[in-house]
């Protein structure tokens, strides 16, 4: 029998495919049960599993044929298809980015875990934390983290920060910009954030214009 976090796994790995044949109307059930999945735990988190995989059969019945053969309760932790897991689904309806997989999804979570605040605690530093030029990563959930590299010590912006990060393109690609900011640069010599507020800052402007390798 199929398990249904198997499912979801397939379905996120195939997601570019499969989401231009998902009815709007399918798309906001698939969203719904996907956030209780999130947020649930145990029975209740398998009935949402469970729903959310018939739904994708019922409505990609090419790709998930055999609706009989799902199992009626199964665990997430055994479940994948080519490194994509459940909640990898969820990150692609929910949160509305791309940092999903065996690869990207592993960056997303070293990215989140670097130190970052939240709309409210930059609001309470005094600082606008909806300012063009900052990364704004989007965390499980829709929450928004900002890393804090971005702020000087009063709470306010980092000047060469944003211009860096107007360069990087950092409005739409978030991730992008923060993966170039605390990854090692080969031109650098260290990751890009260790020389904000130091004597070779001005070096970060520069190396932000360069192409990428690879």
């Amino acid at each position: 029998m199929t398990n249904p976090y198997t499912r979801l796994a397939v379905a996120a790995a195939e997601w570019d495919d499969l989401h231009p044949r998902l009815a709007p109307v399918a798309l906001r059930q698939l969203a719904l049960l996907l956030a209780s999945l999130r947020l649930a735990s145990g029975e209740v988190a398998e009935r949402a599993a469970l729903l959310a995989a018939r739904l994708l059969g019922e409505q990609l019945p090419d790709r998930f044929p055999g609706e009989s053969r799902l199992a009626p309760a199964a665990s997430a932790s055994s479940a994948g298809h080519r490194g994509f897991i459940a909640d990898d689904l969820a990150v692609l309806v929910l949160d509305g980015h791309r940092m999903v997989g065996p690869v990207l999804g592993e960056l997303r979570d070293r990215l989140l875990a670097e130190p970052a605040i939240g709309d409210a605690e930059a609001l309470e530093g005094g600082c606008d934390p909806y300012a063009p030029g900052l990364i704004r990563l989007r965390a499980a959930g829709g929450s928004v983290r900002l890393p804090v590299f971005q702020f000087a010590a009063d709470g306010q912006p980092v000047a060469v920060v944003r211009e860096v990060n107007r360069r990087l393109d950092a409005d739409h690609d978030p991730w992008g910009a923060a993966t170039w900011w605390l990854s090692p640069n080969a031109w650098l010599d260290e990751p890009p954030v260790g020389l904000i507020g130091g004597p070779a800052e001005e070096q970060l402007l520069v190396a932000a214009g360069l192409p990428t390798e690879g």
